[in-house]
């Protein structure tokens, strides 16, 4: 245990960076089969990137989230599924800690666990003694074919009958899965919807979402962890910027590989690279990425600082996390668009890379935290001197 918790972030990069060549060789598996390939799963394990966020006392690393936005921008050089998949298993993985203790033991006490989850409430939870009586679906479940437990949001009641967000964690055997993943992109994510029938939850496994997002976890023994003293959506916003960066930079590479012998048709440009045009869209592009991975180490950077100091989020804080991620994932998807474009008709052959890159990373924009739009006008407000009008901030 004592070697597993003192891996360094630059050594889970250098494993992640390893990883590249398997996971481009899957990423054509895994778009047909809608589904990260087993052998990138196992390969996940063995360079303990499942133990990124879980407690030190369990094995785990607890690494920093700019450690994940470097570990998760690796991965996405090779396929932005797999990279996506593996941010979303560290958030829930992260929420675990926020349970009381015991129910730690009983999660982490499966090597290398993979939680997944959502934030949305489409589910029910009747009071039963000892605990609630769970119903519902919940879609884009990234992971979850390859998970072991998942987060659950549904609304129940407070104790004096209001409705109420809970959050509870189910084991994936309690849950039945609808394979309905057919998708434009991050088909490798294998985001399908699981249904709970009935399914009993004991209440220390469940929380009160309000307090979870104010910060009032469960957990004693985490209490004094850096990677703890941060609010809910703000380590959500850091933990997912990183699958931006990366496919931004894999669009970069796959153009240039492709770059050398190219021409553009019906000019006198024998190669494309002499084109004018080319330098200007090169440069856009490049200049894109950099903006887009100065708001998403900003907020890594944020959330790492406030865990190490105890310092309370503002709330513009709380809010520019957003408005970040929106930013991180606008000029990410400009400048793999430029790209795109600029990579001629033979591009949209399912054998070239660029073209899944393409669809990948519109995907990850209309995640509902991280559409540009929405994340813009809520720090908008705040910065006008109105209330946010979400309640996930």
């Amino acid at each position: 245990m004592d070697v597993t918790q003192t891996v360094p972030g630059t050594e889970l990069v250098r494993r992640a960076t390893e990883l590249v060549p398997l996971l481009q060789k899957h990423a054509s598996w895994s778009e047909e089969n809608r589904r990260m390939h087993d052998e990138v799963v196992e390969a996940m394990a063995d360079a303990g990137l499942f133990r990124m966020r879980i407690p030190k006392r369990y094995g785990g690393y607890e690494s920093d989230t700019r450690t994940l936005t470097d570990v998760t921008a690796q991965l996405a050089r090779g396929d932005g599924s797999v990279a996506w998949t593996a941010s979303v298993w560290c958030i829930p993985g992260w929420m675990v800690g926020m349970f009381p203790d015991e129910v730690q033991d009983e999660v982490f006490g499966t090597p290398d666990v993979r939680v997944c989850g959502t934030l949305s409430p489409t589910g029910s939870a009747q009071p039963r003694p000892n605990g609630v009586l769970l119903n519902g679906q919940w879609g884009f479940i990234s992971g979850a074919l390859h998970s072991h437990w998942q987060e659950i949001i549904a609304m129940g009641a407070a104790p004096d009958g209001t409705p109420m967000p809970l959050m509870m964690l189910v084991p994936m055997s309690d849950l039945e899965v609808v394979d309905d993943w057919h998708t434009s992109g991050m088909r490798g994510s294998g985001s399908v919807t699981t249904v709970a029938r009935d399914v009993f939850v004991p209440q220390e496994r469940v929380l009160p979402l309000p307090a979870v997002l104010q910060g009032q976890y469960a957990s004693k023994l985490n209490a004094e962890s850096p990677m703890y003293r941060a609010p809910l959506l703000g380590v959500a916003a850091a933990s997912s910027v990183g699958t931006v960066i990366g496919l931004a930079r894999a669009a970069r590479e796959a153009f240039f590989e492709r770059l050398p012998g190219r021409k553009i048709t019906y000019t006198d440009y024998a190669s494309q690279a002499e084109a004018p045009v080319t330098h200007l869209q090169v440069a856009e592009a490049t200049l894109k990425a950099d903006q887009a991975e100065f708001h998403g180490y900003r907020v890594a950077d944020l959330t790492d600082s406030k865990g190490r100091s105890g310092e309370p989020w503002t709330l513009e804080e709380r809010v520019r996390s957003r408005a970040d991620v929106g930013a991180v994932c606008q000029l990410g998807r400009e400048a793999v668009d430029v790209l795109a474009l600029a990579s001629g008709g033979s591009s949209v052959y399912s054998s070239v890379p660029i073209q899944r890159i393409a669809r990948d990373v519109h995907t990850v924009n209309l995640h509902a935290l991280m559409t540009p739009q929405t994340n813009f006008e809520l720090y908008g407000r705040v910065l006008c001197g109105l209330e946010p009008n979400s309640f996930y901030i």
